[in-house]
């Protein structure tokens, strides 16, 4: 990127960085209007020029960014992509009128003006090269001057009719001309879509004919349905467009027809408060006669009325509606994404359960239960398959093996699949009275990572089922590790995540399994090649790289070890050696997430100390000595250096928390669910409109956001998080379509 390039668009980015968060709700919060902000965005774009991952930045840059967060860097980051799309596309039209020698210098001006990529296009419509159309037709019959006249000509003036034409052919194309230039003018295009904006209304009713079954009753609510399109929320827009893919809705999104046709009438006659259109872009060759014309009587106000008429029901209403769904749909995409992203953000933080020896039971009816064992590193022990579920109870024999292997290998807890079957697999384990937790894990995406490359690669003498079990322990032990090695939209924790935009949604997610590995931190002898794809610096060539060089001398002793790998330079080092950790190694400071590239510095302060790096991390006397202001530089300021302290205090802690186990109520199915009834459950999915609850009962329930919280709630996720218990209320049971409905408010 070149210097030229930053600075055209630092002054834009600053403005859409500073509309964004003027648009934050109050008391969230909002960095960047604190930050020197050409400064703070030049310094992002820079370093993000230069190769550096947002995690990095964030962590690692502090006083380059005035202390910018990774949501603040993915704010300019994306604004960036948005203003140099927006220019390219102006530069391209500029290019294109320039070449038809179009470009006057008020119609440059506008050019430079405008805001949006929908504004250059407004500008560029009317000199577009187009294919053939009803106007250009007519503009080859000779008709362009009448046309003209209608639009331009005294109330009196008798309008010029080509000799040769039949008067209502001449009339006729005459109407498609003034109904062309009307939805190619700018002004006409941007009045109207404020209207657009402002008025239009989504309307959804059943199509007609419609057979009223289980698949289309999904829609029910829709089958007479209107909204106003700028209030809409995302799901119930989502849900629309959904339910018209699958032809059981008919939607429109548009004004009132009198509204639009009274606005483009108003604008077409002067009568609007804009004043009087310009039309001087109409080429001269159009607005005169190119043969003799006899006088025509013929009153210009009807003609123009049936313009109007002829332009909002064939061309800009219906072009203004195909632009006004495609802002429904890209904001609705947007919201849908945020929501799978902060849950998926949120599964990915759940809190692990390191360390321990788990036995791992995948639920399965006719053919078993699959039974696995798992050292403390998540290693496979040995697996066997009980029967101590419906149809053959074999519950005595069920549990001699599973006693019999706890014996062998001292699990310290048990991870139950919450699947078919699941609640009563949790409930033989606790009948057991094993004496160790037993705990419901979900299965969400573990049949994907069974059948998956990695899986095989992982396990390749192992059944598929099998592989299955061992997914479900590891979950239990490392949701994180475990969790990377699955597409994140086979987890299945959003809104309508197959509408969206697929790429859109790829993106966003992929960026938050890599914020939350780097946040986490990753073990350089123990990770698999999934996880350390996600390292900041790293890919997938460089993790096999990685592997294949830490099982060649058995183990990294040091991070300075990295530059010995195949094809991993100092770049790559510089962005990924601060997240990977190296526990018992050469290097005490390896453990944790101070940066190779400030040992020095911690050096330095250990001999000012008079301790080594290693005592000083253990000595917190000597910490609480150092004056940090002694350390200041032109590189390393107050954020990197209180970073610096926390990790001699704490190397390598855990973000995630403490693990919290749920007990669910005596509860198996629907029928065992009544009204007013008050259970446990546990956060399983988050969306716009309310959060789903497992109860244990094989389906999950809704609280609708109205049922959140004894107070107003914009949000859910200010009130719920995945994976967290909670307290609900039964308000309705819904057998035939499987709906319970819940609440969380106080009783």
């Amino acid at each position: 990127m070149s210097q030229a390039n930053i600075a055209l668009n630092t002054k834009q980015l600053c403005d859409l960085i500073q509309a964004e968060f003027r648009a934050r709700t109050p008391g969230s919060p909002a960095p960047v209007g604190d930050l020197p902000q050409s400064a703070s965005i030049r310094a992002v774009l820079e370093l993000l020029d230069e190769g550096a991952t947002v995690p990095f930045i964030a962590r690692y840059r502090k006083e380059h960014t005035g202390n910018a967060d990774e949501e603040v860097i993915r704010s300019i980051e994306d604004a960036a992509k948005q203003v140099r799309t927006r220019e390219a596309r102006r530069a391209a039209v500029r290019a294109s009128l320039e070449k038809l020698g179009m470009l006057s210098e008020e119609l440059s001006a506008r050019l430079d003006a405008a805001p949006d990529i929908s504004s250059i296009e407004d500008l560029y419509a009317p000199y577009k090269p187009k294919r053939k159309t009803r106007a250009s037709a007519a503009i080859e019959a000779g008709y362009a001057p009448l046309a003209y006249a209608v639009l331009c000509g005294g109330p009196q003036d008798a309008l010029p009719l080509p000799g040769s034409a039949v008067a209502e052919e001449a009339v006729a194309g005459a109407v498609d001309i003034l109904a062309e230039w009307f939805s190619e003018h700018p002004d006409v295009r941007a009045v109207l879509r404020q209207l657009f904006s402002r008025s239009a209304v989504l309307k959804a009713k059943k199509k007609r004919g419609l057979k009223e079954d289980g698949e289309s009753l999904r829609f029910k609510d829709y089958f007479e349905h209107a909204e106003a399109a700028a209030r809409a929320p995302s799901h119930r827009i989502l849900a629309m467009f959904r339910g018209e893919t699958e032809d059981v809705l008919r939607l429109s999104t548009r004004p009132e027809e009198e509204a639009s046709q009274r606005l483009l009438l108003e604008l077409v006659t002067g009568r609007h408060r804009q004043g009087k259109l310009n039309w001087d872009h109409i080429p001269e060759e159009l607005r005169l006669p190119t043969e003799p014309t006899v006088p025509f009587k013929a009153e210009r106000a009807v003609l123009l009325e049936r313009a109007v008429e002829e332009c909002c029901s064939r061309l800009i209403v219906p072009q203004l509606e195909s632009e006004l769904r495609g802002v429904l749909k890209e904001r609705a995409d947007a919201a849908a994404v945020e929501v799978f992203a902060r849950n998926l953000h949120e599964l990915l933080m759940t809190p692990p359960l390191p360390d321990t020896p788990l036995l791992a039971l995948d639920p399965g009816l006719r053919t078993g239960c699959k039974v696995v064992c798992l050292d403390a590193r998540g290693g496979f022990l040995e697996g066997a398959t009980i029967f101590p579920l419906v149809p053959h109870k074999k519950t005595e024999e069920a549990a001699r093996i599973i006693r019999a292997l706890l014996g062998r290998h001292g699990s310290r807890a048990v991870a139950v699949g919450n699947g078919t079957g699941g609640r009563e697999a949790l409930a033989f384990i606790e009948s057991l009275e094993l004496g160790i937790p037993a705990i419901a894990v979900s299965e969400a995406g573990a049949s994907v990572y069974s059948a998956s490359v990695t899986a095989r690669e992982e396990f390749p003498d192992l059944d598929v089922t099998v592989r299955g079990a061992i997914s479900i322990g590891r979950r239990l032990a490392d949701p994180l590790s475990e969790l990377v090695k699955i597409d994140p939209k086979a987890i299945g924790v959003g809104q309508y995540q197959h509408d969206v935009d697929q790429k859109r949604l790829q993106e966003r997610l992929d960026a938050v399994v890599l914020s939350c590995v780097n946040r986490v931190g990753v073990d350089l002898n123990t990770a698999g090649k999934p996880l350390l794809s996600y390292v900041s610096g790293m890919s997938g060539r460089l993790a096999d790289a990685v592997v294949k060089y830490r099982g060649e001398v058995h183990g990294f002793q040091n991070r300075k070890e990295l530059l010995k790998v195949a094809g991993l330079g100092p770049k790559s080092f510089e962005q990924a050696a601060g997240f990977l950790r190296i526990r018992g190694g050469n290097e005490p400071l390896d453990a944790g997430a101070v940066h190779p590239e400030r040992y020095d510095l911690v050096r330095r302060m250990a001999r000012d100390q008079g301790v080594t790096p290693a005592e000083l991390m253990s000595n917190a006397d000597a910490r609480s000595n150092i004056d940090l202001e002694s350390y200041v530089s032109d590189d390393v300021g107050l954020p990197t250096l209180h970073d610096i302290m926390q990790e001699l205090e704490k190397p390598g802690r855990d973000p995630r928390g403490v693990l919290e186990t749920v007990r669910f109520a005596d509860v198996h199915e629907l029928s065992d669910l009544s009204p007013g009834m008050r259970l446990p459950g546990v956060v399983t999915n988050i969306t716009a409109f309310g959060a789903f609850v497992d109860v244990g009962v094989h389906q999950d329930g809704l609280v609708h956001i109205s049922k959140l919280a004894n107070r107003f709630v914009s949000d859910p996720h200010e009130v719920v998080q995945m994976g967290k218990q909670v307290m609900v209320t039964v308000l309705e049971v819904d057998a035939g379509r499987k709906r319970i409905s819940l609440s969380m408010l106080e009783p």
